[in-house]
């Protein structure tokens, strides 16, 4: 209870004055959104204009998004790659990219637990990607906060390890049903898990049926191939509506 008026705990008190804190959040949270959304229009004209393949990778913390993206870079070989990195402190990601040979920059957002489209657009200053390549967004490990922010992406990609277990597209669904593929990683791991690999495509189809899958290990390899041709596919789908631009 509010002790000046005795307004219940669902108001806030702003500039001396008492608001429902429901409606003072959905205000908020609508003129947040739509900067964000202006923000992500440019990013994602800016790619479609520079033929650049912008990929927002998503996940919990621990899921090994990293390892992944330092073998797929190290695979894709003299396909030209570039990296933000996204985390609330440290460079250490960004110091793994750049060993492979990418250019990398990192984003600490400090007490915020996602990358938003603004951050991206400055960090694409820095990296100027040249035509025909692929950027790779490695969001903060968080498997809610990133859903709903547009970076300009032309995919989201969620990475989910198996050692999270089969309830993960169920506990977060706005994440799952936001992405277009869903890597399934640590595969090589399911021989010493309790966890049925048929569930885990079976919850999150069931959130999203039209979600590509693919079951991958970036220690063993497995998978790789399937999502490099993944990633050629959505190069390929791309230039046509470059072109007509």
């Amino acid at each position: 209870m509010c002790g000046t008026c005795g307004c219940g705990e669902g108001q806030v008190q702003i500039d001396g004055r008492h608001h429902h804190g429901d409606t003072r959040e959905i205000v908020l949270e609508r003129d947040i959104m739509a900067k964000n959304d202006g923000y992500a229009a440019a990013n994602r004209q800016r790619f479609r204009d520079g033929d650049v393949l912008a990929l927002n990778l998503v996940s919990s913390p621990g899921s090994g998004k990293t390892s992944l993206l330092v073998k797929t870079i190290e695979m894709l070989g003299d396909a030209a790659c570039s990296v933000i990195e996204g985390d609330q402190q440290t460079s250490h990601d960004a110091d793994r990219i750049r060993a492979t040979g990418a250019p990398a920059v990192q984003i600490n957002t400090g007490k915020g637990c996602h990358l938003d489209a603004h951050m991206v657009g400055h960090a694409v200053d820095d990296l100027a990607p040249r035509s025909g390549s692929i950027l790779f967004i490695e969001n903060v490990g968080n498997l809610v906060c990133p859903a709903g922010f547009d970076l300009g992406e032309a995919h989201k990609v969620v990475v989910l390890s198996v050692t999270e277990g089969e309830d993960k597209p169920l506990k977060y669904p706005d994440m799952f049903a936001a992405a277009d593929l869903a890597l399934i990683n640590k595969a090589d791991l399911l021989p010493h898990l309790d966890v049925d690999m048929d569930r885990i495509v079976a919850n999150a189809r069931r959130i999203n049926p039209k979600l590509d899958l693919i079951r991958i290990s970036a220690r063993t390899g497995e998978g790789m191939q399937d999502w490099l041709d993944w990633i050629r596919a959505a190069q390929s789908a791309m230039r046509p509506a470059t072109a007509a631009e």
